[in-house]
């Protein structure tokens, strides 16, 4: 498929082919889910921390005696159903990492791309690294590329400084790098901003071991060699052998070499 290429000033300055792979394919919603549940649980510190009855400070006399009060017996002042004891089943430290094959991964980021370039919402931008590093720069190529609220993602191949830093004020507005690409970020802002530079090393990232599927035969493995990223066709299968129809209506097969 093709996508149109834009300059920071709204005109669109050329076409460019992109993979049907990484911005055409059926989003999966499913893996789409499970890979932004993963990278929130893996972006949590895990930090959190209640103290037990035998960790709270004091407690250590039995507030009254056992029997001839009328009042409940009681161990502790530092129990857990006094005010100030400790905490019964509360969080403690722990890993909330959670596993995720590389391949449903990087599906996850596919399908958003997709989604995104179905909806016309991926922008090709040619010169953001000529931009004014000035706030009222990007606001005014936001405005020329007809980016409505809702907020943009701006991926860039390394570090452009022009673009971090007319950026870097912007509210609803996030410079990463290509490489940085995820699915939180693609699934937070409304639009994404890809600078034109950094479209090779995007799909040459999503599309390593990526196959595709046609008549239900499998094409090769496509690689990061691939320059023009463009699958190729699937093989055609081999005809059956001829045959040779004998005088009385029968068939016999003729082997191969003959």
């Amino acid at each position: 498929m093709q996508l149109p290429v834009h300059n920071i000033n709204g005109e669109v300055v050329g076409q460019v082919e992109v993979s049907d792979l990484v911005f055409g394919i059926e989003p999966n919603r499913a893996v789409m889910h499970q890979a932004l549940v993963r990278q929130q649980a893996n972006g949590r510190q895990g930090t959190h921390n209640t103290l037990r009855r035998g960790e709270v400070s004091g407690g250590g006399a039995k507030p009254w005696r056992q029997k001839g009060t009328g009042r409940a017996r009681q161990g502790s002042i530092r129990a857990p159903q006094w005010r100030g004891g400790g905490i019964v089943f509360g969080p403690h430290p722990r890993s909330y990492e959670q596993k995720m094959p590389k391949k449903m991964r990087r599906l996850a980021v596919r399908s958003a791309l997709s989604q995104k370039a179905l909806e016309q919402r991926v922008l090709i931008v040619q010169g953001l690294h000529d931009i004014e590093p000035r706030a009222k720069s990007m606001e005014a190529a936001l405005q020329a590329l007809n980016v409505r609220p809702g907020g943009a993602l701006v991926a860039t191949n390394g570090r452009v400084e022009n673009a971090e830093k007319a950026g870097g004020n912007l509210i609803k507005l996030r410079v990463i790098h290509a490489s940085n690409l995820n699915l939180a970020d693609l699934l937070k802002y409304d639009y994404l901003l890809l600078a034109s530079e950094a479209l090779e090393p995007v799909q040459q990232t999503l599309l390593d071991g990526v196959r595709q599927v046609a008549n239900g035969d499998e094409a090769p493995v496509a690689t990061v060699a691939d320059a023009s990223f463009m699958v190729t066709p699937v093989a055609s299968v081999p005809a059956p052998a001829p045959t040779e129809t004998q005088g009385d209506g029968a068939t016999a097969e003729v082997e191969e070499g003959q």
